[in-house]
């Protein structure tokens, strides 16, 4: 597939990956930024969403990593999440392959105005109380539900969908931002797993452009994984809010 790749494109993209990994560890969104700079190299719609899966996929690793190092990464809980969140993907990402571009748009707004709303109506979502024990995706149906929702939005598209698993993660199943942050990331590289592997055996990635935004992407974990150890949750949750508006921003306009 042509597409063009300069010195200047190319440092683009590992800029806008190194902007993505730090703002989609903290919140979520960053794809909004990846997705137009790969199109802007005249690549497709759906052959760019197959190929941000690449960057996604190793940002979530190190982010994975990095939460693990500083004992913040509930391990316990990631099995639970394992069944609702793989299923879903592997659905999402099924139908991501074979249903038209265009209804690509719709779907990413919908969810982004929903997650805003509910932001601004129910703050207490990702604002938990300190001492709150979680709640396993087992007790908890409509945290099943939400990371199975999360799964499907995630294998079908990517963009947006750390703000559908914060909601199942710190809203359902009540875990502090920077635990769910953690869990979200390691479900986000569960799932970007499997839609990768979907995409890459129909042929949908392109190598030289994911690996580009990758490397950026890692660059920006590193800075973020230190940066969310360090604020408080007031200010993580402002920031989550600010990216939804954001990224609302990004795809009504877009």
């Amino acid at each position: 597939m042509a597409y063009e790749l300069t010195l200047v494109t190319a440092g683009l993209l590992v800029l806008a990956g190194v902007i993505a990994g730090f703002i989609n560890t903290l919140a979520g969104g960053g794809s909004f930024l990846t997705l137009p700079a790969l199109m802007l190299l005249g690549i497709p719609a759906d052959v760019a969403n197959a190929t941000n899966r690449v960057g996604v996929m190793l940002q979530s690793m190190e982010a994975v990593r990095g939460f693990r190092r500083h004992g913040m990464l509930p391990t316990q809980a990631i099995v639970p999440m394992l069944v609702p969140s793989v299923g879903g993907a592997l659905l999402g990402a099924l139908l991501a392959s074979l249903m038209p571009v265009a209804i690509l748009k719709p779907i990413m707004l919908g969810t982004l105005i929903a997650m805003a709303l509910l932001m601004v109506v129910r703050p207490s979502v990702v604002a938990v109380a300190e001492g709150t024990s979680p709640l396993s995706p087992w007790r908890s149906p409509l945290g099943f539900f939400g990371l199975f929702a999360a799964g499907v939005y995630g294998g079908f598209l990517q963009a947006g969908v750390g703000f559908v698993l914060i909601a199942a993660l710190a809203g359902a199943l009540r875990y502090d931002l920077v635990r769910a942050n953690a869990l979200k990331m390691t479900a986000t590289a569960i799932f970007t797993g499997v839609a990768l592997t979907i995409f890459v055996v129909r042929g949908q990635v392109l190598w030289i452009p994911g690996l580009l935004l990758a490397l950026g992407s890692v660059v920006g974990v590193r800075l973020s994984v230190g940066f969310a150890l360090a604020v408080s949750q007031r200010m993580l949750s402002w920031f989550l809010f600010a990216m939804v508006v954001v990224s609302c921003l990004a795809v009504w306009f877009g």
